[in-house]
C-alpha cells in the first residue's frame, strides 16, 4: 500500500483529498505547516506528496527545499502559466490547480507513483507478475497457464503498466501519457487496436485475467485473485 502525504493547512481540503485517497487504497498521513511537512519528510517513510503553497510557517516552496527522491505534487489556486513553469523549475513533478476532478487527481497521482516504481529497484525491464500473468518486458514475452506469446513494444509497455497498477482504473490519458516516452507513435485511435490485439492475446492463453472496459473512465484488469 503506497503512501501519500497531505500538507494542506485548510482542514476540509485537506479531509476531503485525504477522503478520495483513502476511498483509492492509499495510506494518507496529514501535516497542516510547512514545519510538520518537514517532520514527516524526516521520520516516515512516503511515496508522494501532496503539497499546498499557502501553508504556515515554511510555505510550499520552502519544504520541497527539503525534500529529495519524493515526487511532489503542487495543489494551488494559482493558475497563470508563469506560477507552473516555476515550481516546476524548482522541483515540482506535476501542478494541479485547484478546485480539481477527483478522476484528474488520481490518474496524475497513479501517473508519478508508475514513474517512482519504474526507476526504482524493479527496474524497466524487471518481470512483472498480476495474477497468473507473467510478463518479462526484455522479450516481450507474456505468460499464462504454462503458455506464452510475444507482444509488440507497445502493448507491453501498455499492459505492463495495467499490471503494475492492477487495483485501479486507467484512464485512456493516464496510459498515453505514461508510456509517451517509451512508444510515441500510439494515439488514442491506435490505442484501441491495440487494447483490442492484448485482449486477443490474452484470450489465447485462456487466461481469466482480462483487460476490462470502464465506460467513460479507461481501462482496468479484472479476474485477478489475490
Amino acid at each position: 500500500m503506497e503512501t501519500i502525504a497531505v500538507v494542506e493547512d485548510n482542514i476540509l481540503t485537506g479531509d476531503l483529498v485525504a477522503a478520495i485517497l483513502e476511498d483509492e487504497g492509499f495510506r494518507v498521513i496529514r501535516a497542516y505547516s510547512g514545519t510538520e511537512a518537514l517532520y514527516l519528510v524526516k521520520n516516515q517513510k512516503m511515496d508522494l506528496i501532496l503539497l499546498d503553497l499557502m501553508l504556515p510557517g515554511l510555505d510550499g516552496e520552502a519544504v520541497m527545499e527539503h525534500v529529495n527522491g519524493i515526487p511532489v505534487i503542487v495543489l494551488s489556486a494559482k493558475s497563470e502559466v508563469e506560477d507552473k513553469i516555476h515550481l516546476l523549475n524548482e522541483g515540482a513533478c506535476d501542478y494541479i490547480t485547484k478546485p480539481f476532478h477527483r478522476k484528474e487527481l488520481i490518474a496524475r497521482i497513479l501517473v508519478q507513483l508508475r514513474k517512482g516504481k519504474a526507476s526504482g529497484n524493479r527496474g524497466e525491464d524487471s518481470i512483472v507478475e498480476a495474477g497468473e500473468l507473467s510478463l518479462d518486458p526484455l522479450t516481450l514475452h507474456l505468460t499464462a497457464r504454462s503458455r506464452m506469446v510475444t507482444l509488440t513494444k507497445t502493448e507491453c509497455s501498455i499492459l505492463r503498466l495495467l499490471m503494475m497498477n492492477a487495483r485501479y482504473t486507467l484512464s485512456r490519458d493516464t496510459l498515453l501519457d505514461s508510456i509517451s516516452l517509451e512508444t510515441p507513435d500510439c494515439t488514442e485511435q491506435s490505442l484501441k487496436q491495440h487494447i483490442y490485439n492484448l485482449r486477443k492475446k490474452l484470450s489465447g492463453l485462456s487466461s481469466n485475467v482480462q483487460i476490462e472496459t470502464v465506460r467513460g473512465v479507461g481501462f482496468k484488469l479484472s479476474g485477478i485473485r489475490e
